[in-house]
């Protein structure tokens, strides 16, 4: 097992789930709370990535963050190297990349809120704000677990977009998928069972998480009910 890879897996699949959480809330609540062009214009702009091959979004990010382009000189400039290559840059993609698996759930939960709550909050004179993490997120709590799942298992499992921006350098940008085509490549199939496997296993607890933790709450809750 390539442990190296392991732990730069989980280091970029949680860095890329905490900031994708922070940019998909406010955006997903301002795309739920109403309609327009604009709000469409950004919902297709958040779903490129699902019909894009990753190939081609790492092609342009690769491109972007060269030093032949403008935005690259900036970037190397504020962090004194090239983002092509490097964990910042695999960091960059992988936000892009994952973005509609962290905004897409959560703009179905907050759609699914009922109105009158968030009306009668603000009715006594809360703050929008307020009204946004004392009602609506609790509402849609099960939406922010899937969205957070979501993101952290895509990109555990990104091998497109991590080959084209990142290449192949051991404890830099060398992931587990990457291990796994390595290993596949080098007819070391014994080790590339154990990375698979790993794979599996950590898209599988995910996914029980997503199914099976909002199954047993309402069976916790049905049990409430039938002691009262």
């Amino acid at each position: 097992m390539d442990t190296q890879a392991l732990w730069l897996t989980l280091k970029l699949a949680a860095s890329t789930t905490a900031i994708l959480l922070a940019i998909a809330l406010p955006l997903a609540w301002w795309i739920a709370s109403g309609r327009g062009v604009a709000r469409a214009l950004a919902q297709a702009v958040v779903a490129l990535p699902l019909v894009l091959p990753p190939t081609v979004l790492g092609y342009y990010l690769l491109v972007l963050m060269g030093p032949l382009t403008w935005p690259g000189r900036l970037l190397m400039r504020m962090f004194g190297h090239p983002l092509a290559f490097s964990f910042t840059g695999l960091l960059v993609g992988s936000v892009l990349y994952s973005l509609p698996f962290a905004v897409q759930p959560l703009v179905a939960g907050f759609k699914a809120v009922d109105t009158g709550y968030v009306e009668a909050a603000e009715g006594l004179g809360v703050r929008p704000f307020a009204v946004f993490l004392s009602v609506v997120l609790p509402l849609a709590r099960a939406s922010l677990l899937t969205s957070a799942v979501l993101a952290f298992t895509h990109t555990v499992g990104e091998f497109g977009v991590v080959l084209m921006l990142g290449g192949n350098i051991p404890g830099a940008t060398r992931t587990l998928s990457i291990s796994l085509y390595d290993q596949v490549q080098e007819f070391n199939y014994a080790a590339a069972n154990r990375t698979a496997l790993l794979l599996l296993v950590i898209s599988l607890t995910a996914l029980l998480a997503i199914y099976l933790v909002p199954a047993l709450r309402r069976v916790d809750g049905r049990q409430a009910d039938v002691a009262r």
